[in-house]
């Protein structure tokens, strides 16, 4: 059976899988994360099959999963805050209204012929985040938990109480859609004889 790779260091990507009770080794891609894409599909896109292709050119006889997830707002993109200023905007945007987490994946492989095959699919999720006071905001970002996280926020962590709502896959907010991967998975398995 061909060895599974997750082209992420993301804790919570790696809690995903184990939890889904998927083997995988997790290794980093090591690459830029710059792109000139303004639009948040095409950014998950390139870059989650950016990543893969990184990992898979070291492992030809593995199956690699790349991932990239952004937080889009009103034709912005919020990726991880680089300070707590930014944080603190981020989530003030975000705070009673919704916003949509797209999260590309890439998967890349060798088939029965040794032919590189790439799929890449993006899912995106409807978030509407509550209210919440600036007391609120800064204290969660005091907590140290948002500069990690694309659009300033976990809704698995402490931000779950300002989550109002989630409207598609909640595994993609956290950070990888487990359904679609563990279906593709089973279906690159399946082609591969596996």
């Amino acid at each position: 059976m061909k060895e599974f790779i997750l082209a992420s260091q993301s804790p919570r990507r790696r809690a995903l899988l184990e939890m889904a009770g998927i083997q995988f080794t997790a290794l980093s891609s090591h690459m830029s994360e710059e792109t000139d894409k303004d639009n948040p599909k095409e950014r998950v896109a390139e870059l989650s099959a950016r990543k893969a292709q990184a990992v898979f050119l070291p492992h030809p006889d593995a199956i690699v999963l790349g991932a990239d997830t952004v937080v889009s707002f009103k034709g912005r993109i919020f990726e991880k805050p680089e300070t707590e200023d930014e944080a603190f905007e981020m989530l003030c945007s975000l705070r009673e209204n919704t916003h949509r987490v797209y999260t590309g994946c890439t998967f890349i492989y060798a088939d029965k012929e040794g032919l590189v095959r790439t799929v890449t699919h993006v899912e995106e999720t409807d978030v509407y985040v509550g209210k919440a006071t600036d007391e609120q905001l800064r204290a969660y970002i005091a907590s140290g938990e948002a500069m990690d996280k694309a659009g300033a926020y976990g809704v698995q962590g402490r931000f779950c109480s300002y989550v109002k709502s989630v409207h598609g896959d909640y595994f993609n907010v956290v950070g990888l859609p487990v359904y679609y991967v563990a279906h593709e998975l089973d279906r690159i398995r399946k082609e591969l004889g596996d």
